[in-house]
């Protein structure tokens, strides 16, 4: 046979977004071609071709004739068990040495930035070269022109969506920084802008380090996987969505940015703007609301630092032609009281009920940012959104547009109710002084959120509560008793994290 050619067998081995090649430690092609772990190889199946990460087997799981791929893999080259594949050496990435003159100092210029972003998207990287990338740009390193030059490059990779000249001048979209748990006010907002008569077609994040983001909370009430054709038609017909911004293909590159970001724990602020401001360009976007949360354990820990954001996304956005407003908020605590899909839904589904138990900060957060989106209009004076919000909510406009733009998705649906709960207790009477946003969350997710849909934490105790000996603080919950047993296994591993300070 063929020393080239191997025949695939189907593993079911998850990479995530990694295309990964699997051979036999002896495989004759590895011999034949010098391949080596963890070389990057071309895969050609058909018309179809990856590069992908060599990783070798040394158990009888393949033979020396067989080959496997990581799922991503099997998906990008529609491949089936049995297919022949044949591998070589890739062509050499004439783009590394920009990133090389990166490590060295040298300022990149857009061809330079195009080329690079281009072989991230097109899967050409490895993790260990945009790790490098990911590091030289980081503390700084990214000038103001570069983090333009990175936006656009990061816009030209993918699909960009047009909403027609003329025919809406205005496309309205928001964005939250993070780091705060909670604060789902996404589904709140644009139901209120919509039926006010702006255009939202919002696409959103699903989550990755925390234990829900907008498009898994979405998930639990409708169907949030719209191509592009599908989410169009839910715009025309409704004037908004909110879809899964991975299903629409807008700024590939970012995603795959972001995996390898957050195994290096890296947060750089060039990366954050060009990640926002591409997406949202790319989705058709003209005028923008980026909250910042800023508090001790938000993403954003300062005002200062809070600031120098602000400033820099203003910069880029001008440059780039979309009108951008920047509020900085309160991300000292959790907003609302769910955090995890299903109980984040619940949430929102209280304020747009205009129910008398809805949390109030939720509510309140939310209709001061849909204000501020309203204020975009030309019909609407300054300082005059929040009141056009309130009323949208309180008279039920808001919730019949939520209904019908589920329905528009795919349908409405109730949310899952965890089958498991334990609630944690106030050690002693006292005040709430501190919440830790970050082991809050990581709470949530031992829990089994966001996978588990209905899992994660109801906070009952927001800062300044007066509390009780053995008043509830919180209550987790889970879908099964395993995994509750687990995370209770943990809980005294994790620092405090509702702070109850004593009386004197």
């Amino acid at each position: 046979m063929n020393t080239n050619t191997l025949k695939l067998k189907y593993l079911g081995i998850d990479t995530y977004k990694h295309a990964v090649i699997f051979l036999h430690a002896h495989a004759f092609v590895s011999r034949s071609e010098g391949f080596q772990v963890p070389t990057r190889v071309k895969v050609i199946l058909g018309d179809k071709q990856i590069l992908a990460t060599l990783n070798t087997i040394e158990n009888g799981l393949l033979t020396e004739e067989q080959a496997s791929l990581s799922n991503y893999a099997w998906q990008q080259l529609d491949a089936q068990e049995g297919d022949t594949i044949a591998l070589e050496h890739p062509k050499p990435l004439l783009s590394l040495s920009h990133v090389r003159a990166k490590v060295y100092g040298h300022s990149l210029d857009q061809h330079a930035m195009q080329q690079i972003i281009e072989d991230i998207a097109c899967d050409r990287y490895s993790d260990i070269h945009i790790a490098t990338f990911l590091t030289a740009c980081a503390g700084g390193r990214l000038s103001k022109s570069e983090i333009i030059s990175l936006t656009k490059a990061m816009i030209n990779t993918g699909k960009t969506i047009s909403w027609g000249t003329g025919t809406h001048e205005i496309i309205v979209d928001k964005h939250c920084i993070g780091g705060v748990p909670g604060n789902r006010t996404t589904p709140i907002i644009v139901p209120i802008v919509t039926a006010f008569g702006l255009v939202m077609p919002k696409t959103s994040s699903r989550a990755i380090t925390s234990p829900a983001g907008t498009a898994d909370t979405m998930e639990v009430l409708t169907e949030v996987n719209l191509d592009i054709p599908a989410m169009r038609k839910v715009v025309e017909k409704e004037g908004g969505c909110i879809v899964w911004g991975g299903s629409v293909d807008l700024s590939p590159a970012d995603d795959v940015l972001i995996r390898v970001e957050r195994v290096l724990n890296l947060d750089t602020e060039g990366q954050l703007i060009a990640s926002v401001l591409s997406k949202k360009i790319s989705a058709g976007s003209t005028h923008l609301l980026l909250d910042i949360p800023t508090g001790p354990t938000a993403k954003v820990r300062s005002l200062e630092t809070a600031k120098t954001l602000k400033n820099l996304f203003k910069l880029v956005a001008h440059k780039l032609n979309i009108q951008l407003n920047i509020i900085i908020s309160d991300g000292s605590q959790p907003i609302g009281r769910g955090i995890g899909p299903a109980l984040e839904a619940q949430d929102v589904l209280a304020v747009l009920q205009n129910h008398a138990d809805a949390p109030q900060d939720l509510r309140e957060h939310a209709l001061t940012l849909a204000g501020k989106i309203l204020e975009f209009s030309p019909k609407v004076g300054a300082n005059k959104g929040k009141l056009i919000a309130v009323k949208l909510l309180e008279e039920g406009v808001a919730w019949q547009k939520f209904q019908a733009i589920c329905q528009a998705q795919g349908g409405i649906k109730e949310p899952k109710i965890a089958a498991y709960t334990h609630t944690i207790a106030a050690p002693h009477q006292g005040k709430v002084t501190a919440i830790d946003n970050r082991q809050l969350a990581n709470l949530a997710k031992l829990a089994g959120a966001p996978e588990d849909k209905a899992a994660g934490i109801v906070l009952h105790t927001p800062l300044e509560t007066v509390v009780e000996k053995d008043q509830p603080l919180f209550t987790i919950h889970a879908e099964s008793q395993g995994e509750l047993r687990y995370t209770l296994s943990l809980l005294n591993q994790i620092p405090t994290i509702v702070q109850v300070e004593a009386y004197e």
